[in-house]
């Protein structure tokens, strides 16, 4: 390892403890940090990695980062930056999960965390319409993302997501893609390894296999599954952490009953004061479904690895497959093109999120004032995330 490398894994440790503020503060962070002030890499390259990110699934922070890595030490800086990043938070959030559950006044901390509820929904709405007044430009992207939100809140099935996605890109990239691009994408594909490709889609074929026939009352039945479920959400999330906790709420809460509503939304809320990628959030999910399930501490911190592996394996393994030859990928609209319609469908699974997040929540004057104060300070105010869910602790804490 040498100077430049280890200099890198320092700068790794303190971001991590200091991005705060979702992927367009921590853009900004690692443009002031990591380019112009250490030069790792040039502004354009740091860009056109975002960029990358954008056309992938996955957590965008943490691909990016993980990208930098690679550009700057190869393989092995990547996975030690991927662990610095997603480790900390990871903990702190398995570690809320378990004192939870050992709380001697649940109700007071039921108590505590009232007000913070609704301020969670108040994100979500805040991130729906944010991605919303960025992408539905066109009539085709305001209809699909119309289209997602009536058949999830119909359906409530988890396999409407995926199917969604892939019909979303399909059709923005037929409607706005010219036919003499054929030529040079099968140029770029005939270069893919495939093998590569069917290694990636085994393993959540392989997991999902074994989540069937497994016997449910086996104690590797749960994990096993939990594995799959979140692998396969880490690979159809685009659109990053907002899009993440709306689309988890539904599967799990809704339609799994792996947690109650009110304890996904103060889990929720936590981890939005932290520093860190809202992906690590299924942390405590994972922990609290374990604990249902009746699991010991250890049965919790296993639940609180399988989720955050399995969520965050796919972008990962990802970004490093594609990030060798994105200067070819970059090149071909179509699959830029498909963005679009990915981008509105994602919209409208925010938005359905965002319908079922008020189910738990005991409405009323004063629920319903938080959820839009919330909206109206991060969209109209520089108030950070973080201090809004102080305020809302303290308000739970205090009145």
């Amino acid at each position: 390892m040498n100077a430049k490398q280890f200099l890198f894994i320092r700068d790794a440790v303190v971001f991590t403890f200091t991005a705060f503020g979702g992927p367009q503060a921590h853009m900004a962070i690692m443009l002031k940090d990591f380019v112009n002030r250490r030069h790792y890499i040039n502004e354009n390259e740091l860009l056109e990695l975002n960029a990358l990110t954008q056309i992938l699934p996955g957590p965008s922070s943490t691909q990016t980062l993980v990208g930098v890595a690679y550009k700057v030490g190869g393989l092995w800086l990547s996975v030690v930056t991927f662990l610095i990043w997603v480790l900390p938070s990871a903990a702190i959030l398995c570690f809320a999960a378990i004192m939870f559950s050992f709380l001697g006044d649940k109700e007071k901390f039921v108590q505590i965390m009232r007000y913070v509820q609704p301020i969670a929904v108040g994100i979500v709405a805040y991130a729906a319409y944010r991605l919303g007044k960025t992408v539905l430009k066109t009539n085709i992207s305001v209809w699909l993302a119309v289209t997602a939100v009536i058949v999830t809140l119909i359906l409530r099935n988890a396999y409407v997501f995926p199917i969604l996605i892939l019909v979303g890109g399909i059709i923005s990239s037929a409607l706005e893609t010219s036919q003499e691009e054929n030529q040079l994408r099968v140029k770029l594909f005939s270069n893919i390894n495939t093998q590569k490709v069917m290694y990636y889609i085994g393993i959540l074929l392989l997991f999902a296999t074994l989540g069937a026939i497994i016997n449910q009352t086996s104690p590797f039945s749960l994990p096993i599954r939990m594995f799959e479920n979140f692998y396969r959400n880490g690979i159809i999330i685009f659109g990053g952490g907002q899009v993440l906790i709306p689309l988890m709420f539904t599967e799990f809460v809704e339609m799994k009953r792996y947690l109650t509503g009110d304890e996904f939304l103060a889990g929720f809320a936590f981890q939005q004061a932290l520093p860190g990628p809202t992906f690590s959030f299924t942390s405590f999910v994972g922990a609290m479904t374990m604990k249902h399930a009746g699991g010991s501490i250890g049965g919790q911190i296993l639940g609180s690895v399988v989720a955050t592996l399995g969520i965050n394996l796919p972008g990962f393994i990802l970004v490093l497959f594609f990030v060798p030859f994105w200067n070819d990928l970059k090149k071909i609209s179509r699959i830029k093109n498909s963005l679009s319609g990915i981008n509105a469908v994602a919209v409208g699974f925010l938005i359905a999120g965002f319908v079922f997040m008020l189910e738990p929540l005991s409405l009323s004057w004063l629920t319903a004032a938080l959820v839009l104060t919330t909206f109206l300070l991060l969209t109209f105010t520089r108030i950070r995330t973080p201090f809004i869910i102080l305020a809302g602790v303290l308000m739970g804490w205090f009145i």
